[in-house]
C-alpha cells in the first residue's frame, strides 16, 4: 500500500502533468546546458550543494573560481555574496576539506589596494557569465571586466580596463608561507604557495608563473599588510605582488598563468605546452570542445529544459574529481609530486576525493562511461600505496583524517570486476589486505578498531571508538569486495573463505528487537538506551534508520533478519512515512545534514547525505520494483534543480550528482564490486551512451513522462527482460534497453525471486 505521503505526491504529480511543459531538444552543445552555479547558494548551517563555480577541464589539475569569501575560508564562493576578492586557483574538494596550494589574481584601479578587503569589488550575477570553460564578470568598483578560460594546468585571463593612469594587478600567494618575485624585464611574476588545510604534506609547494602582454610601469612586493617599496622579491608568511600601468578605455590586458607542484621550470613547461602562443579565444574554444567531448558521452532526448540542465550540471560535477596531480617532464614522462614523501616520483597520481562518498556511484560511473580515466586513477592508487604505505580513504591530496570505512577496497575491486586491466592489480590487492588488517597512521586510514573487528566480528560501542556500528557495517561490505577480488585473482581458498566469513559481520550489530542496526558493547550486550533517531554516536552523519540499509552485498540476508519480504518492505515504507524527527544530542547542535533531512518533506529519507542514497532501490530485492520507480522519480523531481539552491545537501565530489545521473539512466549500482545495476526507471525518452570502442548503448522510453513513470515491460536488445537488474557487461557490449512506460504500476513484473538482484546469501 502507498503511504499518505506517496498518495499526496501522486496527486501533485497529476496536477502538474496538466500544465504545459517545454521539452528540450537533443543538445548538440551539452556544455551550454550546464549551470556551474548549481549548489552555490550554501552556508555552513544549510547546504544546497556547497559547490563553487569551477572553471577548468574535466579532471584538471587546477580549477579557477571567483573568491567571495575571506582568504582561507572554505566557502570560497557563495551565491549570496556581494563582492569578489580575487580570482583563485583552487584544488578544493569541498568547503569542509578546504583548499591547498591556492593563489589569487585581482585587478584594481584608481589607487594601490592589495589587502583583500580593500581590493574587493562589488559585482552582480546579472553581469556575470559562468560556463565550465569560461567566466566573465564586471567588477564595479574597479570598472574592469574579467574574463577567464583554462587548460588542465594553465589559464588565460583577459582584463578590460578603463582609462586610468592607476591601473593595477594584484597577485596574492596567500599566507602560511609563500614567495613572489617580479621580473619587469620579462613582464613576469613567479611565486609559490605552501598553504594547505589537510596534512601533513612533505615539502609542499605550488609553483606559479604569470606573464602579461603589457610592460609594468610600477612594481612592488608586499608582505602581510605592508607594501614594500623598491622590493621585487618577497619571502614571508604572506607574500604578494602588485604591478601597475597606464590604460586606455577598453584596453585589454592578457595574462597567462600556469602552475606546478614540482618546480618553476615545470610550471614554465606546463604553460608553454598547454597555452604557448595561443590567443584567449583559441584556448576558450579548445576548452569548450573538451567539455563537449566529455559530457557528450551521454546524449539525452525528450526531457524538460529543467531536467536537461540538471542532468548536465550534475555530470559536470561528476567529472571534476579526483583531480590530476601528475605532470609531464621535458621528455614526456609522466611524473608527480608525492604528498607522502615530498619527492618527485614517476607515474600517475590523483587527489581530492573521499571514498566514503564516492565509492557508491561516482567510481562505478567512471567504470561504465570513462574507464580509460579510471585506469589512470587505479595506477595512481598503486603509487599512493608504494609511496605512502596505504591506500587513501580521503585524499586531499595526502591522507586526510576524516570520515570512516576502508572503502578504497570497493574502488579497487569494482574497477577490476568491471573489466579494467593494464595496471598493477597485485600491488593493489596487497594494499587492500594491508588496509583491512591494520590501523593506519591516522584514524581514517586502514581500519580503526580492527583488532576488535577481527576478533569479535564488530567494533564495540563502549571502547571509545566513535561511529562503531557504522564502521562495522562498512568494514563488512569492504570485506565482501576483498572476497570478490580474491576470487577473481584466484587467491588461496582459505583467504577467500576468510573474507566471505567477515562480510557477514553486519549481522553482529543487528538488533532483532528493533529490527535495526544498533551499537553493541564489548560484552555482547547492545547499547542502552537506544534511540533509532539519534544522529552520530554509533553512526556516521546519520541515524540507525539511515545506516540499517548499509548491507549492499547481502540484502537477502538483511531481509531475513528483518522478517522476510513483507516486513522488509514495511520497513522501507516507514522511512518515508515517519516524520523527520531527530535527536541531535551527540553533536550538541543541529548539524546541517539533520536540517537538510528535516526540510525536504520526505520523512526520514536523508538524501542530502550518502548512507541512505541506495535505499530507494532496495524494493527490487523484495518484489515491489514499482515503488523504486515511484520514489526515484520523486527524489529526482523534488531534490534536484539546476539552480544555486539545486541540491538537497552537500554535493560531495560527484557522488550526489552521480545518484541523479544513474537514476536518470534508469538504474543504480547498489553493490559495487558486482557487475549488476539495480533497475529503476529512466527520466528521459532516450539516452545514448557512447562507450569505448565506438560502441553505443541506447536507453529508450518513448512514452516516458512525469505521469508515465512506471515500467510496464522491458526489452534488452529486442528480447523480453524480466530481471530487476541489468549487467554491466550487457551494457558495455552496446545495444538497446527499451522501457515500455505507463501511468500505472505493473505489479506482476519483477515480483519473483529469480528477478531479484545479487545477494551474497542468495
Amino acid at each position: 500500500m502507498y503511504t499518505v505521503n506517496a498518495i499526496r505526491f501522486l496527486i501533485l504529480g497529476l496536477l502538474f502533468s496538466s500544465q504545459t511543459i517545454v521539452f528540450a531538444q537533443q543538445p548538440s552543445d551539452p556544455v551550454e546546458w550546464v549551470n556551474p552555479l548549481m549548489g552555490t547558494d550554501s552556508k555552513p548551517s544549510l547546504s544546497n550543494g556547497n559547490t563553487y563555480p569551477a572553471i577548468g577541464l574535466p579532471w584538471g589539475m587546477n580549477y579557477w573560481t571567483p573568491q567571495t569569501g575571506a582568504m582561507g575560508n572554505g566557502w570560497q564562493y557563495q551565491y549570496s555574496a556581494d563582492k569578489i576578492r580575487g580570482f583563485k586557483q583552487t584544488h578544493q574538494p569541498s568547503p569542509w576539506m578546504n583548499d591547498y596550494g591556492q593563489f589569487a589574481i585581482m585587478p584594481v584601479t584608481r589607487s594601490l589596494k592589495f589587502r583583500q578587503d580593500d581590493r574587493a569589488s562589488w559585482f552582480s550575477h546579472k553581469a556575470e557569465i559562468v560556463k565550465p570553460y569560461y567566466y566573465n564578470v564586471y567588477l564595479a568598483d574597479a570598472d574592469v571586466t574579467t574574463e577567464l578560460t583554462t587548460t588542465e594546468r594553465a589559464a588565460q585571463f583577459q582584463f578590460t580596463y578603463p582609462k586610468s593612469d592607476s591601473s593595477f594587478l594584484v597577485i596574492d600567494a596567500f599566507d602560511k608561507g609563500s614567495y613572489v618575485k617580479i621580473i619587469p624585464s620579462q613582464n613576469k611574476i613567479i611565486g609559490y604557495s605552501t598553504r594547505y588545510s589537510r596534512g601533513p604534506l612533505s615539502a609542499f609547494r605550488n609553483y606559479f608563473v604569470i606573464y602579461l602582454d603589457k610592460a609594468f610601469s610600477f612594481s612592488s612586493g608586499w608582505r602581510d599588510s605592508t607594501l614594500l617599496k623598491d622590493s621585487l622579491e618577497v619571502t614571508a608568511n604572506h607574500s604578494g605582488a602588485i604591478i601597475g600601468f597606464k590604460t586606455s578605455k577598453g584596453e585589454k590586458i592578457n595574462v597567462k598563468v600556469a602552475s606546478s607542484f614540482i618546480s618553476f621550470e615545470q610550471a614554465e613547461l606546463n604553460l608553454q605546452r598547454e597555452v604557448g602562443k595561443e590567443t584567449f579565444a583559441t584556448t576558450k574554444q579548445k576548452a569548450k570542445a573538451r567539455w563537449n567531448e566529455t559530457l557528450g558521452r551521454l546524449m539525452i532526448e525528450g526531457g524538460t529544459e529543467e531536467q536537461t540542465k540538471t542532468f548536465y550540471s550534475c555530470l559536470y560535477r561528476m567529472v571534476q574529481f579526483p583531480q590530476r596531480l601528475y605532470e609531464s617532464d621535458k621528455n614526456g614522462n609522466v611524473i608527480h609530486y608525492s604528498p607522502y614523501n615530498g619527492k618527485v616520483e614517476k607515474g600517475y597520481l590523483f587527489g581530492g576525493t573521499g571514498f566514503w562518498d564516492t565509492f557508491r556511484a561516482l567510481y562505478p560511473f567512471l567504470n561504465l562511461v570513462y574507464p580509460e580515466v579510471n585506469k589512470e586513477m587505479q595506477q595512481g592508487l598503486v603509487n599512493d600505496y608504494k609511496e605512502g604505505g596505504w591506500l587513501p580513504e580521503w585524499s586531499s591530496p595526502g591522507y586526510a583524517d576524516i570520515m570512516i570505512g576502508n572503502n578504497s577496497a570497493s574502488v579497487v575491486a569494482d574497477a577490476y570486476i568491471k573489466g579494467l586491466r593494464g595496471y598493477d592489480i597485485e600491488s593493489l590487492y596487497k594494499a587492500m589486505l594491508h588496509g583491512a588488517n591494520n590501523e593506519g597512521p591516522v584514524s581514517a586510514v586502514g581500519r580503526k578498531g580492527v583488532e576488535y573487528y577481527n576478533t569479535l566480528g564488530y567494533v564495540p560501542y563502549d571502547v571509545k571508538i566513535i561511529e562503531n556500528a557504522a564502521r562495522t557495517l562498512e568494514y563488512a561490505y569492504d570485506d565482501f569486495t576483498i572476497y570478490q577480488l580474491a576470487k577473481a585473482l584466484k587467491r588461496p581458498q582459505a583467504e577467500i573463505d576468510l573474507y566471505a566469513k567477515r562480510c557477514q559481520n553486519y549481522r553482529n550489530v543487528f538488533d532483532a528487537q528493533t529490527k535495526l542496526m544498533r551499537g553493541r558493547n564489548k560484552d555482547g550486550s547492545f547499547q542502552s538506551p537506544f534511540n533509532p533517531f539519534k544522529w552520530g554516536d554509533a553512526f556516521t552523519e546519520g541515524n540507525s534508520w539511515h545506516y540499517s540499509w548499509s548491507v549492499f552485498h547481502d540484502i537477502a540476508g538483511l531481509k531475513k533478519l528483518m522478517g522476510g519480504d513483507k516486513a522488509f518492505v514495511a520497513m522501507l515504507d516507514s522511512v518515508f512515512a515517519m516524520p523527520p524527527v531527530f535527536d541531535e544530542s551527540y553533536y550538541r547542535s543541529v548539524i546541517h545534514e539533520i536540517r537538510e533531512m528535516q526540510v525536504m518533506n520526505m520523512g526520514q529519507y536523508a538524501h542530502g547525505n550518502q548512507p541512505i542514497q541506495h535505499m530507494i532501490y532496495l524494493y527490487n530485492y523484495a518484489g515491489q520494483p514499482w515503488k523504486t520507480q515511484y520514489w526515484a522519480r520523486e527524489a529526482m523531481n523534488h531534490l534536484y534543480k539546476p539552480t544555486p539552491d539545486g541540491y538537497c545537501g552537500d554535493e560531495d565530489n560527484g557522488q550526489t550528482s552521480a545518484w541523479y545521473v544513474f537514476s536518470a539512466l534508469g538504474f543504480y549500482p547498489v553493490c559495487p564490486a558486482t557487475d549488476q545495476y539495480v533497475l529503476g526507471a529512466p527520466l528521459f525518452k532516450k539516452i545514448t551512451v557512447s562507450l569505448p570502442g565506438h560502441k553505443k548503448f541506447v536507453i529508450s522510453a518513448p512514452a516516458n513522462s512525469d505521469v508515465n513513470r512506471y515500467v510496464q515491460d522491458l526489452k534488452l536488445n529486442g528480447k523480453s527482460y524480466d530481471k530487476n537488474w541489468v549487467s554491466h557487461f550487457d551494457l558495455i557490449r552496446g545495444g538497446v534497453l527499451q522501457f515500455t512506460m505507463s501511468n500505472k504500476p505493473n505489479q506482476q513484473r519483477g515480483t519473483t525471486k529469480n528477478a531479484y538482484p545479487y545477494s551474497f546469501s542468495k
